[in-house]
């Protein structure tokens, strides 16, 4: 039974759990799997990090705006970081170290965790 490259194809000789035909071969094929990952979690990354920049650019200015205000300026509500149990038991939505809650009149509350 013949096996063959898990990259470039060509027949492999020797070993009988050889993948690859050499080191080069091994390394594109492992690069190619890192690259497809690390796709999907740099564009999460980029929405994360749009969430906090608008959120830290409200929270400077206010402590308290409309929802549609964070939605016009690219918010997306549906990623997150972490959730935030204040003391008085009111559970924040985080982004990093901005937390916001909305309230029944669809307005966002801020607050910045401590460091």
């Amino acid at each position: 039974m013949s096996r063959f490259c898990l990259d470039c194809g060509t027949e492999l000789k020797g070993r009988a759990d050889k993948k690859f035909c050499d080191d080069q071969c091994r390394n594109n094929y492992n690069n190619k799997l890192k690259s497809e990952d690390g796709e999907f979690v740099r564009k999460i990354n980029q929405i994360l990090n749009r969430n906090r920049k608008v959120l830290k650019e409200l929270a400077d200015d206010t402590i308290q705006v409309k929802v549609d205000v964070l939605a016009k300026k690219g918010f997306d509500f549906d990623y997150h970081t972490h959730y935030y149990l204040s003391v008085s038991g009111m559970v924040y939505i985080c982004c990093y170290d901005y937390c916001y809650i909305i309230d029944a009149n669809d307005e966002v509350l801020f607050l910045q965790e401590n460091q």
